[in-house]
This record gives structure tokens, sequence and C-alpha cells, in this order.
């Protein structure tokens, strides 16, 4: 099959970016003193298309895959793990199945391509295109009509999905490769800017990975396009996300993105709609070395440092309540007017020069 790139538009309204900075320089607190929450509120109110943004029906999806280039030994864990992460979300044991239940966050998770038959079981939605790629190194990761089904299960997914808001999460041994590959090249950068630790590989274990990805990328180095790059070198999870961020960047709705993975699949949406990081909101900069630096160029500014690098959308989690927050700062504080609150006193600044005259 083939898979059309949808068009995103430019959500840029100033006429309503003017009344959104109105209404907030307005509220009962000198301006600009909610700082990045201000901010936070901005984008959300301008993606939603609305000064009273409200946040709705939140999706997390964990997006799941087998990588082949695991068989190099570039992750501390074996494949194995990914199958066993997917029946622990789906579970409630994880990490962001916790994170999800607190805050109130519907949880799926998506089998786009996990070395493993599942059961069919609550939350777990069935996009499965082989039982994980082949091995880098050795082959293009995924054909292209492979690539191509992944991106459209990504919009079919968002299609049967209610809400206003998508949390992006991963899990798939070996995907902080598949993602340093493609930032490596999409970006320009060298293997090594782009290589880290994952799932807690020690210093030699990074250097065996980082020569691994070299000799990855010299196989492939044909591959600049995008979509080259995402079928020779990428994931079945990274590509299902590409396409659901591509479609919910369409509909509009306010994407949370979460680490390093996660942002190489926005890298790569943005590559083909530029338009579409309008939309996300970056949760946070991981410790995964090349976060920051692909944060720099998508223009991102994180919400949150903590020095995660768990990924299945735990970051996303953790800074939802942040959203939220903007959203009702933003509709449900009180102007001066409505308060009887005096504004702020214009400052003469002649008056208050050093040495003026009485």
């Amino acid at each position: 099959m083939f898979f059309t790139i949808p068009s995103i538009e430019d959500i840029d309204q100033p006429a309503l970016t003017e009344r959104l900075q109105r209404k907030l320089d307005n509220k009962t607190k000198p301006i600009g003193s909610l700082g990045d929450l201000e901010r936070l509120a901005m984008q959300i109110a301008i993606t939603l298309g609305t000064e009273s943004p409200q946040l709705q029906s939140p999706q997390l999806i964990v997006f799941a895959a087998d990588h082949g280039l695991a068989q190099q030994g570039v992750s501390a864990y074996p494949s194995d793990v990914t199958w066993q992460m997917v029946a622990n979300f789906l579970s409630g044991g994880a990490a962001v199945s916790v994170l999800a239940r607190q805050h109130g966050i519907c949880l799926h998770v998506a089998d786009c391509g996990v070395s493993h038959n599942f059961d069919p079981k609550h939350g777990l939605l069935r996009y499965k295109i082989a039982h994980g790629t082949r091995d880098a190194l050795l082959t293009q990761a995924m054909s292209l009509e492979q690539c191509h089904q992944a991106l459209a299960n990504g919009v079919d997914l968002i299609k049967n999905l209610p809400g206003n808001a998508l949390l992006l999460g991963e899990m798939g041994i070996g995907n902080t490769s598949a993602a340093a590959l493609l930032m490596s090249r999409l970006l320009g950068l060298d293997i090594a800017d782009c290589t880290g630790a994952g799932t807690g590989l020690d210093a030699g274990a990074i250097e065996h990975k980082t020569q691994i990805l070299r000799q990855v990328l010299l196989r492939h180095d044909q591959a600049h396009e995008p979509l080259d790059a995402l079928a020779a070198m990428g994931g079945f999870e990274i590509s299902t996300m590409v396409g659901a961020v591509l479609q919910a960047a369409v509909e509009r709705r306010v994407i949370v993105v979460d680490g390093f993975i996660a942002s190489a699949a926005v890298l790569v949406a943005c590559k083909l709609q530029p338009f579409v990081v309008q939309r996300c909101i970056f949760a946070h900069q991981s410790a995964e070395r090349g976060h920051a630096i692909m944060l720099q160029h998508l223009g991102a500014r994180p919400l949150l440092r903590l020095d995660l690098r768990l990924g299945e959308g735990s970051g996303a989690a953790l800074a939802w309540p942040l959203l939220v927050s903007a959203c009702e700062v933003l509709n449900n504080m009180a102007s001066f007017e409505s308060a009887g609150v005096a504004r702020q006193v214009p400052v003469d600044q002649e008056k208050h020069k050093p040495n003026a005259s009485p």
C-alpha cells in the first residue's frame, strides 16, 4: 500500500493569540508571573482554537514493537522484555499504568510488531505488522510497504479514539538505537552525539552500540528522505507513532510528547509536515544522551527535567497535571475587574531615573 501524507495546516492565529494574551494579562497577578504555565495555556488554547480550552478524554498510547537490531547487543535487556512489559502495562503494574490511573488518563497498548502472540485483552490494540523488524545491520528494518502500512495504522488508531489530547508512550527493546539512527540521519549529526545508555548500558557497551549504529548508517547511506530512513532503520512502533502524530495534528489534538523515542517519531513527522510541532507539548527532557539536542532542533521547551529515561509515556503522564492546571488558570482565575483588585501602578520611568530632579 502507499500512504498519503496528510496536509497539516498552520494554526497560528494572531487575533486569537492577542485575545488570549489580554485574557492572561488581566488575571489577578503580575503580568507574566506564572511563567511557562501561561505559555502552556496559550499553546493548548491555540491548538484547540478557543479562548476557553477544555481537555477531554486524554488518551495515552504505548506503541510497542520488537527490533531485529537488538540481536547485535545494543540493549542491556533481552527482547523478551518487550512482550513481558506489554503484559505488565495491561495488568496495571507498570509505572505508566500507575500514573495514568492516578491522573484519570485512558491507557491503551498498541501491538505494532511485538514478537509474541497476545490473547485479546481490554486495553490492547492490535496493529501488528510482523513479529519485529529485521536486523537493520544486515538489511532494511522493514519494507517500504510495511512502513506505509504502519503509518496508516497510526492514522486509523487515532480516528478510533475519543478526546482531544494524545499522550505518546512506547516500548521496544532496541528502540533507543532506532531513535538515535533517525536523529543522526535526519539532523545530520554524528551518531556518537545521538547514542546513549538506553536501558542502562555501561561505557563499554555504549561504545559497542555506537559502533554498531555507525555501521548501520553506512549500510543505509542512501536513505536520507524521512520515510526512506524510517523504513531502513526505524521500528514498527515508531512508524505507527508517526502516523498517529500526523492524524492527531490533522484533528488538532494536543500532543504530549514523552522522551527520546517519542521525540524521534515527532521529528520524523515534522520533517514530513513542519506545522506538526505547533500541536506538540514536550513533557520532559530525559537523561538519554541526544534528547536535549533533539529538543533544541525541534524548538521545544520541555516542561520537566527529572532525569527520566524509562519511556512508556511515564514523563507524559507526569506532565499531564500541568496541562490541566494551565487550562484551569486560563478559564477560572479571576480578572482584576471581577475580583475588585487594583491593577499594577504604571511606573513613571522619568521620575524614577537615578539623579532625576525632584
